[in-house]
């Protein structure tokens, strides 16, 4: 999921000096992410962070490591160091610092589940099908779309759930798979 901060109309930056937690925060939040869903809803898997203008490596390392420890329970803890960041001196035009933000969160599944409650309403109605099947396209290449979508919003919904004690098991059923 996308994010960008600080997120202020053009003519109000000039009113208002921005401080790496400041900005560390404001990349976090659900309105400055760039996808309609909340990430307060799921955990993260993975999270890059790319900061720029003149600031400390030591300070954004810093108060990653804070949103992390604070916020310890919107992060899967069986992926280490899932957090990366990366600092550029040199500041976007109009600002003095920004931080721009990709996380890859199970909460991502909302807007799955969204667009395929919506697609199978309109695929029972065989809605604008016949398009599609004019241009060569077949009606199971449908069919299998949508089940790949749900498989996805299921696995999703699995890593939101799984913890450390899980991936043992896991372990386990590869283990007995490659035996068979």
């Amino acid at each position: 999921m996308p994010g960008f901060a600080p997120l202020t109309a053009r003519n109000s930056q000039q009113y208002r000096t921005l401080s790496v937690p400041e900005l560390t925060q404001q990349m976090f939040d659900a309105k400055n992410m760039m996808a309609a869903c909340d990430p307060r809803h799921g955990r993260y898997l993975t999270v890059a962070a790319i900061f720029r203008g003149r600031m400390s490596m030591k300070e954004v390392d810093e108060q990653m490591f804070n949103i992390q420890n604070k916020n310890s329970s919107y992060f899967v803890e069986w992926i280490p160091n899932n957090v990366k960041t990366a600092v550029c001196d040199i500041p976007p035009k109009g600002l003095t610092m920004s931080a721009t933000f990709i996380g890859n969160t199970t909460a991502i599944q909302e807007i799955f589940r969204r667009i395929s409650d919506q697609f199978t309403a309109m695929f029972k109605r065989k809605a604008f099908l016949h398009w599609y099947i004019g241009e060569g396209m077949d009606e199971m290449e449908f069919t299998e779309a949508e089940s790949n979508m749900n498989d996805l919003v299921s696995e999703y919904q699995q890593y939101q759930e799984a913890s450390v004690e899980d991936e043992g098991d896991f372990e386990e059923e590869e283990i007995v798979s490659e035996i068979n």
